[in-house]
């Protein structure tokens, strides 16, 4: 009786995780790894039940797919653990194995790098393409790649914890407390900082370069990042500002129409919902039928621009009246929900910074300096840092003013300012005043008491 035919004598295949016989492998047409056959096919000789040269014909395998960006989803060792398993389940024969087809990715360190740990990663953002560079703790360079954004996440959850720099851009916030999520430590440098480091022309791989170079500088002013909230609460204003700027821009254009008409409106936005109604109904200022539907259509766009500002100012108002922090801010003289909401966004935990003065230079409210040679030289405030809050700040110092002009009681310090010198100068000055108070405010969990006197130390 003759023996039953071995069940593998054919050949073994290892196809979606499980071994099964050499005919009933199968792969879609449409797969990459049969669309690069060229590229990801290897044959290896086995002789006596050894392989020949295994290490060479993998290197080879694995750098013809990182050609391609395939992704295998085993390392060489596993692909040698599984060709070992095909080996021993076929029948006895001479002849060469196929290796597999995969889709691979790049390995973490290119060919021929420091196997030395990576320790600082710097990360040049961007919409699709990011570049990353890589150094060990003896500043070698180790890692140079660049990554697709669907490739991000995978890369940094195989890295090992490290030191990840990247420029405060759009979706920096996000990718921060992505990496922060996989264990990374993350900082966030202003992009004017990072400049200084550039060595060659601008490119991708100077500016990961660069960032990586400044986020281990000792000195360095990181910016913190934000969380889901704090960014929500921030597009609020964002959008609130922008619908301010266009209703200001439909008013002004109204306005030089009707100019061109000999029609002139007086100083003030409130005075287009009124007057040009009226304007657009008197037959007595020859004004043509079209343009008069010209003006109401944009009347039109005035009042709907007008309303949305008035919902976005009511959940900028909701979110004010659930949130502590910033109802306690808006206790100080200058600072209102608006504003009190967009400082507690902004700020986040004010123990980033060392004092208020930190805050205040942040917000640019502090004078600019052009000292040399042991003299001081003040110049005007910096204007550095968020132009909205240092607006805010201001235009709230401003309505302090001018309550202060109708009741001197109300703060002698201002109305003693104002005395000296101009009202802009007081309102800088004001506005300086309160960023210091609301750090003291956030940073020592206090509420704002107008009488507060600060406690001298006793020698």
């Amino acid at each position: 009786m003759s023996a039953a035919p071995h069940p593998l004598a054919d050949g073994v295949a290892f196809v979606r995780g499980a071994y099964v016989p050499i005919a009933e492998a199968a792969i879609p047409i449409t797969d990459w790894g049969f669309l690069r056959s060229d590229a990801t096919y290897d044959v290896v000789t086995v002789w006596e039940g050894a392989f020949f040269r295994l290490d060479a014909h993998l290197e080879r395998f694995m750098r013809s797919c990182e050609r391609f960006r395939l992704d295998p989803g085993l390392s060489p060792a596993q692909i040698t653990e599984v060709l070992s398993e095909c080996n021993g389940m076929d029948a006895p024969t001479r002849n060469g194995i196929n290796v597999p087809k995969w889709k691979c990715h790049q390995p973490l360190e290119p060919r021929g790098a420091s196997t030395m740990k990576i320790t600082t990663v710097g990360i040049d953002l961007a919409k699709n393409v990011f570049q990353v560079h890589g150094i060990d703790e003896r500043g070698q360079v180790v890692l140079k790649k660049q990554l697709r954004r669907d490739q991000m996440a995978a890369f940094f959850v195989n890295l090992p914890q490290c030191l990840v720099g990247m420029e405060a851009c759009g979706g920096a916030h996000h990718w921060a407390r992505k990496l922060q999520g996989m264990g990374h430590t993350v900082r966030l440098m202003a992009p004017q900082f990072v400049k200084p480091y550039v060595k060659t022309n601008k490119n991708d791989a100077a500016d990961a370069e660069a960032i990586c170079e400044a986020v281990a500088r000792p000195n360095m002013r990181f910016v913190p990042v934000k969380n889901v909230e704090q960014q929500a609460v921030l597009a609020l204003h964002r959008v609130r500002q922008g619908f301010v700027r266009a209703r200001t821009a439909q008013a002004n254009q109204i306005r030089g129409l009707l100019g061109e008409f000999g029609i002139i409106i007086p100083q003030g936005i409130g005075y287009i919902a009124t007057r040009v109604p009226e304007l657009i109904e008197d037959g007595a200022n020859e004004l043509p039928g079209a343009f008069r539907l010209l003006v109401q259509r944009l009347l039109d766009h005035l009042k709907e621009l007008d309303r949305q500002v008035e919902e976005l100012e009511a959940k900028i108002q909701a979110w004010h009246r659930g949130n502590e922090v910033s109802r306690k801010l808006a206790q100080v003289p200058g600072i209102g929900p608006i504003t009190a909401s967009a400082l507690v966004a902004s700020i986040g935990n004010a123990k980033n910074f060392d004092s208020g003065r930190q805050v205040a230079a942040w917000l640019g409210l502090v004078p600019r300096q052009h000292s040399s040679g042991g003299k001081a030289n003040l110049l005007g405030m910096s204007k550095r840092g968020d132009t909205y809050l240092r607006t805010l700040l201001i235009h709230g110092a401003r309505s302090v003013i001018y309550r202060v002009s109708q009741n001197a009681d109300a703060c002698s310090w201002i109305s003693a300012v104002v005395n000296r010198r101009n009202k802009n100068v007081a309102a800088v000055a004001l506005a300086n005043k309160n960023a210091r108070i609301v750090w003291a405010l956030l940073a020592h969990d206090r509420h704002f008491d107008a009488d507060y006197v600060r406690s001298e130390s006793l020698a």
